[in-house]
Formats: C-alpha cells, sequence, structure tokens
C-alpha cells in the first residue's frame, strides 16, 4: 500500500484501488479518525507492508508539529498491528515521476499522466497520486511495476532503504499487488 500523509487529505493506493481519506475532524481527533482509516484500508486489502512518504523537513513551521504528530500516531498502529512500512523522501518521490526531486505537485501529477494515461483529478488529487507513485516505486523493487520507467525513476526506486519490508517481496505474485 503506498500512503501518502496529510492531515486534510491523506492519499492511498492499493492494487487496483486509490483514494483519499478527507477527516472533517480536527485536533487529536482527526489523528485517531485518519489512522482508524488507514488501518480499514489495510484490514480491507489485505496489506501485509506498506510504503509511506517521509516526512517533508521544509513544511511550515505550524503544520511540522501536527503532521509529525499524523505520522508518528500512523507509523505506531501499523506497528501495533505487525505491519512493516518503508518511507521514501518527498524529494525522491518527486524525482522519481519528474527527475527532479523538487517538482511541485503540480509538475508530479502531470508527469504520471503524461506516462501512464492516469487522469488524476478531484479532491485530494496530487496526494492520491503521490500514494500511488510510492506504491509503484515498491513494485519496481519487486519487479512487478505496472508501467514501463525509464532507468533513472528505476535508479531512484532502487536507492530506497527497502529493509523494513523486503521480507515481504515474494509474496507480490502471490496476490497480484499485495505491497
Amino acid at each position: 500500500m503506498g500512503l501518502d500523509l496529510s492531515l486534510s487529505s491523506t492519499g492511498w493506493s492499493v492494487q487496483d484501488a486509490r483514494g483519499a481519506i478527507t477527516p472533517k475532524s480536527k485536533g487529536t481527533q482527526r489523528l485517531i479518525d485518519v489512522s482508524a482509516q488507514v488501518m480499514e484500508l489495510v484490514g480491507f486489502h489485505r496489506v501485509e507492508a506498506v510504503v509511506m512518504e517521509g516526512y517533508a523537513f521544509a513544511a511550515r513551521s505550524g503544520q511540522a508539529f501536527s503532521i509529525g504528530e499524523l505520522g508518528g500516531v500512523v507509523r505506531y498502529v501499523l506497528c501495533g498491528a505487525g505491519i512493516p512500512f518503508a518511507e521514501i523522501a518527498p524529494t525522491a518521490r518527486a524525482k522519481f515521476a519528474t527527475g527532479r526531486g523538487n517538482s511541485s505537485k503540480s509538475e508530479v501529477v502531470s508527469a504520471v499522466s503524461a506516462r501512464t494515461g492516469i487522469i488524476w483529478s478531484g479532491p485530494g488529487a496530487d496526494d492520491i497520486c503521490d500514494a500511488w507513485i510510492l506504491e509503484e516505486m515498491a513494485l519496481i523493487r519487486w519487479g512487478k511495476p505496472r508501467y514501463d520507467w525509464p532507468e533513472a525513476s528505476r535508479a531512484v526506486a532502487d536507492g530506497v532503504d527497502w529493509s523494513p519490508i523486503e521480507k515481504y517481496k515474494g509474496k507480490c505474485s502471490d496476490s497480484q499487488y499485495a505491497d
């Protein structure tokens, strides 16, 4: 499962399903709601490992603490459920999609659309696209990509520390894309 954590629109992608978690709650309740919905998706899709976007250290200082809290809560519930996760830096995700680590979200969405033909639109589209990219990077690592990617993109995927989820590599073939 690819997961792009956000306080307003957490993007997720697993197999051929994808969407955004858009909580209406605030504060601690929002952390509970997002983490509970992530775990519902993990259970429903029988996810064995998660690939999530790492922290954006350039985030505005006011939001950095809240995003850090969300990341901590989601990591905690995944760990408690025995679901391993790998983290991919936002710059690596952007570089994978566009060739540049400092690409904007709209540039990333455009690049992925041009390569795949997938139209990313509607609320949370860029977060959903990011989650899809994270999942695709894991699929490349495991030899099961859905699309043909240039060598430069493959090199970015190869540069990720996959060790936290590497033991699940062989299970992709058992359930198509059980990442």
